[in-house]
């Protein structure tokens, strides 16, 4: 299965494919137009890192992830912000090329660490997760690690 790095010219493809995963799932969600708008200043950057699996003109699923500076690392901190496959195309294993392409390009980038928030109650998404060996306890602890925000 191949990815690709999704440049500004495939803004509108990820504004489209953003949508369609906020809205399947419920969320509230800018419209298509402006996320694309969005995206086609985000992916000029070089901390903002989109994949794309199919094709730009048919892509079957996406992966976002931003890179910030930390300093517990000499390289940047991933955070995979999304990911998604279309309805028709999940249990092909198109996720998990996403993932691991992120993860192999973040550590090409020499980050140490990403990041992955995910509800609670989604159990099958912490399991594909967990599969690939995410977790929520840190080594030597016993607890669970959780995720606070806060709205402005």
């Amino acid at each position: 299965m191949v990815t690709m790095r999704a440049g500004p010219a495939q803004a509108g493809v990820v504004g489209r494919l953003l949508h369609e995963f906020n809205t399947e799932f419920g969320s509230n969600t800018p419209s298509a137009e402006d996320l694309a708008a969005r995206f086609d200043t985000l992916l000029a950057n070089d901390d903002v890192l989109v994949l794309l699996s199919g094709s730009t003109t048919a892509p079957t699923g996406f992966a976002f992830l931003t890179l910030r500076p930390t300093p517990y690392g000499d390289g940047p901190l991933a955070q995979l912000e999304e990911l998604y496959v279309r309805p028709g195309q999940r249990g092909r294993g198109i996720g998990t090329e996403l993932l691991l392409d992120a993860i192999e390009q973040v550590r090409a980038r020499g980050s140490e660490e990403m990041h992955i928030n995910v509800d609670e109650i989604d159990e099958d998404t912490r399991r594909f997760y967990e599969r690939h060996g995410f977790t929520n306890i840190q080594p030597g602890e016993d607890y669970r690690m959780l995720c606070y925000l806060r709205e402005f």
